[in-house]
């Protein structure tokens, strides 16, 4: 019997060892794809938040690790990119979070002129309702669209928010919290770069 149960052990050891082996070369071999795929992606969404930009290897080299929970949604840190054109600044790309998504965290990625006046936005990821929350993407609505062009300054200020509140921004029916929670989000990033000049000639300290 109990000769029996060892070998049984030893077989599902073996065929355990088995597994582990397959599984480790199976993602050495599909690892650098996977990497490519993920590189590609962040490049087509920095050349759509930045129109007219032909995002690459450049853009993801010069980028900073910043941390500020109050204005950029969370304590862990967050990547900025630099564009730069003819060595003169000309856009900052911003990752961010908005914590109080109605299904918990929206993450997004903002661009900005030096100056804090969007350029364009997108949600990179979030966990809002079908059909309604949803409609923050810019594939199921052009609302993601009405920030480009907009900065914060002491005249507008209040004005950043949904209509029902007394701003200048569309709500969606039956899903209030959602692009208040964007709005917000998208403000507070033009008021972090608003707030830090030094961005500009901070030495990189990522790799994209």
């Amino acid at each position: 019997m109990i000769r029996a149960i060892s070998k049984n052990a030893l077989a599902l050891g073996a065929a355990a060892a088995v597994c582990v082996a397959i599984l480790s070369l199976v993602n050495q071999q599909t690892a650098p794809r996977i990497n490519e795929q993920r590189l590609a992606a962040k490049l087509a969404i920095l050349s759509e938040v930045l129109p007219g930009v032909d995002a690459g290897q450049t853009l993801l080299q010069d980028c900073l690790q910043v941390t500020d929970e109050q204005l950029l949604g969370k304590a862990a840190a967050q990547t900025l990119y630099r564009w730069r054109q003819d060595g003169e600044l000309s856009a900052y790309i911003i990752e961010t979070t908005a914590p109080d998504g109605y299904s918990g965290n929206i993450d997004l990625i903002v661009a900005l002129t030096p100056d804090g006046t969007v350029l364009g936005s997108r949600v990179l990821e979030h966990k809002e309702t079908p059909g309604l929350g949803d409609k923050i993407e810019a594939r199921r609505s052009p609302w993601i669209f009405s920030f480009s062009g907009k900065a914060v300054t002491d005249d507008n200020a209040g004005r950043w928010a949904v209509r029902k509140d007394g701003g200048d921004f569309d709500q969606f029916t039956g899903a209030t919290i959602t692009p208040r929670a964007v709005i917000n989000a998208v403000r507070n990033a033009v008021l972090y770069v608003q707030q830090h000049p030094q961005l500009a000639t901070l030495p990189a300290n990522c790799k994209g």
